[in-house]
């Protein structure tokens, strides 16, 4: 009789297993706001943990793989991801002692089905093990989607990380209590959640400027509705908090093919996702933080030097949400393509096809909006219009540079508003001074002050090397801030509410300016050592926003 010898444990993927709970459990623990019953919850359970444990396994030996190649880039790395894992637990916190703002238990599984996700997660071991030796017997690491995810792990782990940031705001920020607009930074945060998530889809101020974001939108909402049992208003702030996260990835994946140095990337991802302007608006629902995706996803087409009409179908989108974001891709297509004819062929299309997705928009959505070129509309714009002055442009450029990375003390207006307002600039009103939010702590000052120096320093790399480099992205990047200044010199009553259509453009910008320091540990560090203080300074933006709101909040805001 022969003696049949077992094969050893895999010890890694049995720890893959356990370190994987976390994850299973935030994961579940969300969706159990939809799937509520105990065998719900177990067949929840079942599959997300075993996956949990795969994705756990790999990233494990992916992590064993860099500090054995170089262990101080792996260190730096690491301390990257930490300081945004750590950020999760830090919002949290921070959001608990505001239990009229927030639900903790939305992230929670309640104390009766810890037996059902406990019994899962025991029979998820084996489960773990056969997927694990399934995947390999059909050769999986040969499959696309494996690729996909080897290649670009780096930005999927650092937007994940955010996306979690993002949503435990979001959860906050979008309920129906908060109903009124204007009260974040001048966003229409109400008229959205209706029109994204209610049956009440139409513009009551009856703008042209969006002509078929429905069409685009609600759709993406309602799969994640269907996902989640019909509550589109989970869905919507759900889906707001992963567009944030894909606007992460979008700038860790052009900088890693623009680059090339991994560390790098990451580097600039976390400076662009713990941005003010990304801890807003991926948190608030509104229309700026889809079109900084739509316009990341134009760059990285044209990087990838993707077909034309690939661009048409992106800058179709960017032209429904908001008119006059095509702009942007105008701008990035004439300067990095440098191809008349193309573009002519790109506006050609664009233009043939808007006229048919905005009456296909309102023949869905009826009386949703006006159509984008009736003039007569337009008119009602006119309490967002000002005259341009020194002072104005000032302010603004302090808005574009400054506050839309770090995030000062915001401005609290008290004028009568069902809640207090928390902006960071407001236009002169009704003859009221034009005012600006200020840095009012040493860290504030400091951030500040060390993002001047870094945005000069890139300034000057990109003028020593004007002549020795291709100059069509840069430009691309500063011809787009600039459309935006001379657009909003003249239009906004809070400007920051516009910060997403630059943010990334300026992140873009400096990071191909900072190029050749990118393997520099000098720089490298430097910028690590700026993202962790901006997460700990930016982060008391939430703060502000919770303390000053909850006071006017009438009942809990997530009932």
């Amino acid at each position: 009789m022969g003696v049949r010898i077992l094969k050893p444990i895999n010890k890694r993927l049995l720890s893959a297993w356990f370190l994987g709970v976390p994850l299973s459990y935030f994961v579940v623990g969300y969706l159990e706001n939809f799937y509520q019953s105990a065998f719900e919850i177990f067949l929840l359970a079942l599959p997300v943990h075993a996956l949990a444990g795969l994705f756990v396994h790999h990233l494990s030996g992916r992590i064993l793989r860099a500090f054995r190649s170089d262990p101080t880039n792996a260190a730096l790395s690491a301390v990257v991801y930490a300081a945004v894992f750590l950020f999760i637990p830090a919002a949290y916190s921070m959001a608990k002692p505001f239990p009229k703002l927030f639900d903790a238990n939305a992230f929670h599984l309640p104390a009766g089905q810890w037996l059902s996700f406990s019994a899962a997660l025991t029979l998820a071991l084996p489960l773990t093990f056969w997927l694990f030796s399934l995947a390999q017997q059909r050769g999986w690491k040969e499959t696309r989607f494996f690729k996909f995810v080897d290649e670009n792990l780096d930005g999927l782990v650092i937007a994940l990380l955010f996306s979690a940031v993002y949503l435990i705001f979001a959860s906050i920020f979008n309920r129906p209590s908060y109903d009124a607009d204007d009260i974040f930074f001048d966003a229409d945060g109400n008229l959205y959640r209706w029109r994204f998530a209610t049956e009440k889809y139409r513009d009551y101020y009856w703008r042209p400027a969006h002509p078929f974001i429905l069409i685009i939108i609600r759709p993406l909402v309602g799969i994640l509705a269907f996902l989640f049992k019909g509550d589109a208003l989970f869905a919507a702030f759900t889906l707001n908090a992963l567009t944030g996260a894909l606007c992460v990835f979008l700038v860790w994946y052009f900088v890693r093919n623009s680059a090339g140095n991994p560390l790098y990337a990451l580097l600039i991802a976390g400076l662009f996702g713990a941005s003010s302007t990304q801890l807003a608006f991926g948190s608030i629902i509104e229309s700026y933080i889809y079109l900084a995706a739509v316009a990341l996803v134009f760059l990285v087409l044209l990087l990838k030097d993707k077909p034309l009409y690939m661009q048409v179908i992106a800058g179709l989108i960017a032209f429904g949400i908001t008119i006059s974001n095509v702009g942007q891709t105008f701008i990035a297509h004439f300067f990095v393509k440098r191809n008349l004819r193309q573009i002519i062929v790109y506006g050609l299309i664009v233009g043939a096809l808007v006229v048919p997705l905005s009456l296909l928009n309102n023949f869905i959505y009826p009386e949703s909006q006006p159509y984008f070129w009736d003039i007569a509309t337009l008119e009602g714009e006119g309490h967002n219009q000002f005259p341009p002055t020194l002072q104005r442009a000032e302010y603004l450029a302090r808005v574009i540079v400054l506050h839309s990375f770090v995030a000062p003390e915001p401005l609290v207006i008290r004028d009568g508003w069902p809640f207090p307002k928390v902006w960071m600039f407001r236009a002169s009103i009704k003859k009221d001074p034009m005012l600006l939010a200020n840095y009012e702590t040493p860290l504030g000052d400091g951030l500040a002050l060390a993002w001047v120096g870094l945005m000069a320093l890139g300034g000057a790399l990109f003028l020593k090397n004007l002549f020795k480099q291709d100059n069509g992205y840069f430009l691309a990047f500063l011809f787009t801030v600039l459309f935006y200044f001379a657009l909003h010199l003249q239009y906004g009553k809070d400007v920051f509410l516009y910060a997403a259509n630059w943010t990334y453009a300026i992140t873009l910008f400096l990071a191909l300016a900072w190029r050749e320091l990118a393997e520099k540990r000098w720089f490298q560090i430097l910028l690590l050592v700026f993202v962790l203080f901006l997460l700990v300074n930016n982060s008391q933006m939430y703060r502000t926003m919770m303390e000053i709101s909850a006071p006017s909040v009438p009942f809990p805001v997530w009932r």
